[in-house]
Parts: structure tokens; C-alpha cells; sequence
């Protein structure tokens, strides 16, 4: 993947979070009446979410952890109230405001967090976010093909010290229907493009790379309801 390559998608995704669809990603992730279609994608990512929250340890004290593709900070919050340092990224300015408002909104009605959370809107490759114990990346490389997303992996281990998590569009008849079917849904229901795979060959594959040797596979877990599919992978730094 070329840096004109990345900018690229990178600002394909950006215009359809921050401009398409912002407000119904900010119903979708808040408890706002949805349409049926996306209340199976907000059932779906409720499960995904606790997943991925349920492999880092519950003491996250003196972590500091990468929440790439934050969007409205709904993961942060639950990683920061077990005592982490999150750094919320996202490529939407619009998502990122929203977080802000949210975490100010939380803070004064329950009072400070055990951790912390910082939100910025930008690239989850800038090296200036610094280094980090874990990386979590929720839905996000879902929309770089497969090549792609093991550059933004290696590009990201290079900066992890434990554990990076992360979600794969799981390869079948099934979701590429869906996504074929999805094409004629209003504006408002559609998702950039993703791009399915095989969850397990390519982390697999990715690990036979020299930049991956002191990575090993850990857990998968996959979750499937209604119009959203999506696969836990998880890697650990041996």
C-alpha cells in the first residue's frame, strides 16, 4: 500500500463518517430508536464490543491503549472507567466532537474516571500518538483490503508492546450476499465498501512476515446477527 493509496481510502472512509452518514452513526451508537436494519448492526456491535473489551485484562491500570476507529468513544469509556489511558482516534472530526461531548457529559454525572481519555481526529498510523500497550481496532479494517489491512497492522505492532485486537469481515456466501444486497439500501443504511476475507489465513499468513516474529495468534471469536458480521482476532507479542 503506497502513502497516495492510504490517503486515498483513508479519505474515502473519512467523507462517509463525517459526511454521509454522521447522524446515523451517532443514533446507531447512542440508544436512540433505529430501523430494523440497524438495530441488528447495533445488537451485532454491542456483542463485538464486549468481546474485545472481555480479552483485555478487567485491572487496565497503567495501560495505555490505542482505540483506532473510536468513533463516538463508546469502547473508551468502558476501557477507561477499568483504569486506561485511551487514545481515541478517528478519521471523522465530526465522530470526535461528539466523543468529547459525550466523555464531558459522562464526567458530570458520574464523576471522574479511574483513567483517562483523549480524543483526536486524524491517522491511527501517526507515530506522534506514540507507543502503546494495546491496540484495539473495532470495524475498522474491515474497509482496507487484505494487503492493506496487514500494513496497517505492522505499521501499528511496530508501536505495541502486548496485545492487538481487532475485527475481520469473515469471507461466506452469506455477507457477500449481504453486501451485495446492500448496495440498494437508502444512502443512510450503507457502509463504505468492506472487504471480506479469511479471519484466520490471513493473521496466519501475516505471521509468517519477518515483522511479525514476535508475534504469535491468540483468540477469534466470531459474532453474526442479522446484517452485521464480523470476526475477533487477536495477536500477542511473545
Amino acid at each position: 500500500m503506497s502513502q497516495a493509496d492510504y490517503i486515498r481510502r483513508t479519505g474515502e472512509i473519512e467523507h462517509y463518517f463525517d459526511r454521509t452518514a454522521l447522524d446515523a452513526w451517532k443514533r446507531l451508537t447512542g440508544d436512540q430508536p433505529v430501523s430494523g436494519i440497524r438495530a441488528t448492526v447495533r445488537k451485532g456491535r454491542e456483542e463485538m464490543r464486549g468481546t474485545l473489551a472481555s480479552w483485555l485484562p478487567q485491572d487496565l491500570t497503567g495501560w495505555r491503549i490505542l482505540d483506532a476507529g473510536c468513533g463516538s468513544g463508546v469502547l473508551s469509556f468502558e476501557l477507561i472507567a477499568r483504569g486506561a489511558d485511551v487514545v481515541g482516534i478517528d478519521l471523522s472530526a465530526q465522530m470526535i466532537a461528539h466523543a468529547r461531548q459525550r466523555a464531558h457529559d459522562l464526567e458530570a454525572s458520574h464523576g471522574r474516571f479511574k483513567g483517562s481519555v483523549s480524543f483526536h481526529s486524524g491517522d491511527m498510523l501517526d507515530p506522534r500518538h506514540g507507543r502503546f500497550d494495546a491496540v484495539v481496532a473495532m470495524d475498522v479494517l474491515i474497509h482496507y483490503r487484505p494487503a492493506d489491512a496487514v500494513r496497517v497492522l505492522h505499521s501499528l505492532a511496530e508501536r505495541t508492546s502486548r496485545q492487538m485486537i481487532f475485527t475481520l469481515a469473515p469471507g461466506s456466501r452469506l455477507l457477500r450476499a449481504m453486501l451485495a444486497a446492500g448496495k440498494v439500501f437508502p444512502r443512510g443504511n450503507r457502509a463504505p465498501a468492506i472487504y471480506p476475507v479469511d479471519p484466520s489465513r490471513l493473521v496466519a499468513e501475516m505471521l509468517h512476515h519477518p515483522e511479525f516474529s514476535h508475534w504469535q495468534a491468540g483468540r477469534s471469536h466470531k459474532v453474526a446477527v442479522g446484517f452485521y458480521t464480523s470476526q475477533a482476532m487477536e495477536v500477542i507479542r511473545s
